[in-house]
């Protein structure tokens, strides 16, 4: 992708850092941001139909429709002054340039799916730049690669792929409406990654806005900055466009199966079995285990706990049984339970669409559920002893709501090193933990109610999971584990390292490193942005 040649951007911004001090105290900021993205917009681009007001009728509805959790969906919840939807990439680096001018702060929007709306929510006055236009995806099938700019959906992305091939695929999350940009950009995984590693282990190249408004690639931004953005988290260090992919060969028909069992189905032992063999079992399969609380054979008043083994095989369904038969029998696995398809139809059959549901369905923009919601992410290196299992199975029946979801590890993901990526969580971990509450109650009271029962799920598991420090994943955003309330100098960095350790442990020097070095004066920053080292 052509780089292309901004350097009147280059000349606004060194013009703009002699004339902060006195144009930012002078007049209205976000009037004179305004102004200055209109007055400096290329007129073969302009901006002014990407920029949105409150006062534009439309405000409302481009705010809302990236909005994935309804708890940041209320009268209470403050608004951005300002969302620019950018049309081009001189649009994002007019809202970098012109946003230091002004002393304002910026969020970051390509999906909206982080869980606690840290990329359309704060508590200072600020703007949105929302991605969801730059959206472009260019597949490449004879050289196995494609182009994918930060605003493209996951679905979008599978469907353009499929499109193109029967035998390609990209390892990358299973909820269809997420945006690339947060999650490659924070490390991505899937129901592939056993085989073939996380999203950004398959990223090569990018396109990224710094903060001096030059819109770069991976040979431009130098190998510390990109090494950053394949899983550090994007926001962080600039404004990722894009992100260039290779491709993963897929067969032509995958196999897939949905198995509940409940306490009374023998669960706990097929629980406790999974444990030993899920990391291990052939790469092409994985078995996502779910954990929710259901009506038992006495009705209400008897609640049981239904774990679910969902399954992805990269292959037909015979030689997968022969896998199951000698790998994992306790499930029981058999042929009435597989359903072979193409690599795409499976895709949908993950995010849980109807079966015979048309590929089209992942180029909606529209998730199936919107509810009110709090995650909350482990990782566990050793196997839960069964009268452990046990316990843990009581207490989520007396909590009811909060649901927990295993994803096995194995394969791939105990080859790459821990400091290939940001990402650190590889070899040593059985599997990752989400912990998942949803509600659909309006109201602060109804959600530290089930935020509540979230935490206390997680504090229930803290035997059996990480320690020093329990680890977390950056992309199931959680900010009990940490704010960062300053914006530079020594508290910025110290709040940083609470959870930044536990997001990407002895990476996250090296992160704060990149940082201080492509943006010293912390311009890119939110709630859990990596943070400068003091100066």
């Amino acid at each position: 992708m052509a780089i292309p040649r901004l350097s009147n951007l280059l000349l606004l911004s060194t013009l703009f850092v002699v004339s902060i001090s006195w144009q930012a105290s002078a007049y209205s900021a976000p009037e004179k941001f305004v102004q200055c993205l209109l007055n400096h917009s290329q007129p073969s681009h302009p901006i002014g139909p990407a920029i949105y007001t409150p006062n534009n009728a439309s405000y409302s509805s481009v705010l809302e429709s990236y909005i994935r959790n309804l708890r940041f969906n209320t009268s209470s919840t403050q608004k951005p002054f300002l969302i620019v939807t950018a049309l081009h990439e001189s649009h994002v680096q007019l809202c970098v340039i012109c946003a230091q001018v002004h002393n304002l702060q910026m969020k970051i929007r390509s999906g909206g799916h982080d869980y606690e709306g840290v990329s359309y929510v704060a508590e200072v006055p600020f703007f949105i730049l929302d991605m969801f236009n730059l959206r472009s995806i260019k597949v490449d099938i004879k050289s196995e690669t494609a182009w994918v700019q930060a605003g493209a959906t996951l679905g979008e992305v599978y469907y353009r792929i499929a499109e193109r091939s029967k035998i390609h695929g990209f390892p990358a999350g299973v909820c269809p409406t997420v945006g690339v940009g947060g999650h490659f950009s924070g490390g991505g995984y899937g129901n592939m990654m056993r085989k073939y590693g996380l999203s950004v282990d398959n990223v090569v190249d990018a396109q990224i806005v710094d903060v001096h408004g030059r819109l770069l690639d991976r040979k431009a931004m130098g190998e510390d900055l990109f090494w950053a953005i394949t899983g550090g988290g994007g926001a962080s260090f600039g404004v990722v466009i894009a992100y260039k992919i290779n491709l993963v060969r897929v067969p032509e028909i995958v196999t897939v199966f949905r198995v509940p069992r409940t306490l009374e189905q023998n669960a706990t032992e097929i629980v406790y079995r999974w444990q030993y063999v899920a990391d291990k079992l052939d790469d092409d399969l994985f078995i996502r285990l779910t954990m929710d609380i259901v009506n038992g054979s006495g009705g209400e008043n008897n609640k049981t706990l239904r774990a679910s083994f969902i399954g992805m095989f990269l292959g037909d369904s015979e030689r997968l049984l022969s896998v199951m038969n000698k790998g994992f029998p306790e499930l029981g696995l058999k042929q009435s339970d597989c359903m072979e398809m193409s690599w795409v139809e499976s895709t949908l059959f993950w995010t849980s669409f109807p079966n015979g549901t048309a590929p089209e369905a992942l180029l909606s923009r529209i998730p199936q559920v919107l509810t009110h919601l709090k995650r909350k992410s482990d990782y566990v290196k050793k196997p839960i002893p069964k009268a452990g299992l046990k316990w843990i199975f009581q207490k989520m029946i007396e909590l009811e709501a909060p649901m927990l979801t295993f994803n096995p590890y194995g394969g791939k993901m105990g080859e790459i090193s821990a400091s290939a990526t940001p990402f650190p969580h590889r070899a040593g971990n059985l599997w990752k933990v989400q912990y998942a509450t949803n509600w659909d109650t309006e109201g602060s009271e109804a959600s530290e109610y089930y935020i509540d029962l979230t935490r206390k799920l997680h504090m229930y598991m803290t035997p059996f999971v990480s320690k020093n420090p329990r680890e977390a994943f950056f992309n199931y955003k959680d900010l009990d584990i940490g704010i960062n309330h300053n914006a530079n100098g020594k508290a910025s960095y110290l709040e940083g390292r609470v959870y930044g350790i536990k997001y990407f442990k002895d990476n996250f020097d090296r992160l704060v490193h990149v940082k201080t070095k492509v943006d010293p004066k912390n311009f890119f920053r939110n709630e859990q942005s990596i943070p400068t080292l003091p100066h």
